[in-house]
């Protein structure tokens, strides 16, 4: 037990097993030695006898030491376990770059040097955190996508070898017979559902552990919905995307009685699939464990009945960390129907226009070159606003700022405010929802500061004081606090009209 990094000691695993706990589905994996399968926590086949398990922190380690996936309860389905769960900023980088495909045509000497050290003392911090090396973690992560795409796609194998990062379909073919003892097309058992397999249409499933607030999650972002880039309904998020050069648009749905949210793909190549997929993962914060977040944040006397009325309430993310950052420069010191209005002007002046998409989906969010040179004020915004905007895409379209993983967010949130116009609270808030940092926190958020000096807001000292009890959710903190105030707020109006 001591040579992995277990999230949790072994009992808990082992009550979490006994009682397939959802709750702990992807934070650890399961090996039966008189099988040589790994599973989940929430396996439905008949529990094996403690001396026959061993305990592992990711399916990497699992694999690693020489356990093949189980195909009735799919570790490839499972939810992603949050990068942060480690202690290494070093090794969330790593992660991150993987998970990107840093691996698919790189070598570990050159992710290593993405992340500034050397390559022996990457592979030692990974066995140290994750129980597994670099090269073992890409391996299965192209494997499990592999093989989902094989369940739940009608795609040629092919283009699954593709689209999960193979570089051609011998190595695809020896994987796969290797850890699963048969050849790809000898696991896809039934053919897929006719609307998985039309055109360039894809279905794909992702899991999350419960509980999982949708519907606060869905008015977040109808809040915000951006006409002509995004259309929300009661059943449905959909946005027009870019990805490979290719335009197209998604929708994200949850599927009811299943811990899963739906997305569908239309127009983007069978190669895009994996990123469209990590993409609505962060988006929709479908890696975050709920029990841990309420674990430290109930013991703040303001939070813990938040925590009790929203139990299952996510980070909602952001598709493109660019368009997010625009969009929050945007909302400074205006209504969020302000900026909405604002940012609608913009795609209408500079967006792209699409052909093919759906009840109103027309243009793809403006790249960074284009507004770069845009005259911005022409929106109606003040002249120091569309000076902010301008000077932040040309430092995108020049690479000054980026916010790919080989950046840390700390590195991201310093040149975000070394733009003139972008302060704390914008670099927070950009770090918090297109970072997916559960750690961001703007401390001179006005809601913040009143909803928890009880009428009269605190300092933003006081506030950071407070929130140190928070880490590393203060995110999570936040989003309460705001889904409270708007709760209230709402209430207020329902009366008023009576």
């Amino acid at each position: 037990m001591d040579a992995y990094p277990l999230p949790f000691n072994a009992g808990i695993c082992e009550r979490a097993r006994l009682a397939r706990d959802p709750r702990f589905d992807g934070r650890f994996f399961i090996g039966v030695v008189s099988t040589g399968i790994y599973c989940r926590p929430v396996c439905p086949a008949p529990t094996a006898k403690r001396l026959n398990v061993r305990y592992f922190p990711s399916a990497a380690a699992a694999a690693e030491a020489g356990f093949r996936p189980c195909l009735r309860c799919r570790p490839e389905a499972a939810p992603g376990t949050p990068a942060w769960l480690g202690t290494s900023v070093t090794v969330r980088r790593a992660l991150r770059l993987i998970h990107e495909g840093a691996l698919d045509d790189g070598s570990v000497e050159q992710l290593a040097g993405r992340v500034g050290v050397g390559p022996r003392h990457l592979h030692r911090l990974f066995i140290r955190h994750v129980g597994a090396s670099p090269v073992a973690v890409a391996q299965t992560r192209r494997l499990h996508f592999a093989k989902k795409l094989i369940d739940e796609t009608g795609l040629p194998m092919a283009q699954i070898a593709l689209a999960s990062g193979f570089q051609s379909i011998r190595r695809f073919n020896d994987a796969f017979r290797r850890i699963y003892d048969r050849a790809p097309r000898e696991l896809r058992r039934e053919p897929p559902p006719a609307e998985r397999a039309a055109g360039d249409v894809q279905v794909l499933r992702l899991a999350y552990r419960p509980p999982y607030d949708w519907a606060a999650l869905r008015d977040f972002f109808a809040a915000r919905a951006l006409p002509g880039v995004e259309r929300v309904t009661q059943a449905a998020y959909a946005r027009t995307v870019r990805v490979q050069g290719r335009s197209g648009w998604i929708e994200v749905r949850p599927v009811a009685g299943a811990d899963v949210l739906e997305f569908t793909v239309h127009g983007l190549e069978p190669s895009a699939l994996f990123s469209v997929a990590m993409r609505v993962r962060q988006m929709f914060d479908l890696a975050a464990a709920p029990t841990d977040v309420r674990a430290v944040l109930r013991h703040d006397s303001l939070l813990a009945p938040l925590l009790r009325s929203h139990p299952g309430l996510r980070l909602p993310g952001a598709w493109d960390a660019f368009e997010l950052a625009v969009r929050a420069v945007l909302g400074q010191q205006v209504s969020v129907a302000a900026a909405r209005t604002f940012a609608a002007r913009l795609v209408t002046m500079y967006g792209t226009p699409i052909s093919g998409g759906a009840d109103g989906l027309t243009h793809l969010f403006p790249e960074a070159a284009v507004l770069a040179a845009a005259d911005l004020a022409s929106l109606g915004l003040t002249r120091a606003r569309a000076a902010t905007l301008n000077a932040m895409a040309a430092a995108v379209r020049d690479t000054r700022l980026c916010f790919d993983a080989a950046v840390t967010p700390l590195e991201v949130r310093a040149a975000l405010q070394r733009i003139p116009g972008i302060g704390a609270w914008t670099a927070e808030y950009v770090a918090m929802r297109a970072l997916g940092d559960p750690d961001a926190f703007p401390a001179e958020d006005l809601v913040l500061r009143r909803v928890l000096g009880g009428g009269r807001p605190l300092t933003a000292k006081a506030l950071l004081d407070r929130a140190e009890n928070w880490r590393p959710w203060r995110a999570y903190a936040v989003l309460h606090v705001w889904r409270a105030a708007a709760d209230t707020a709402a209430k207020r109006r329902k009366s008023a009209k009576r």
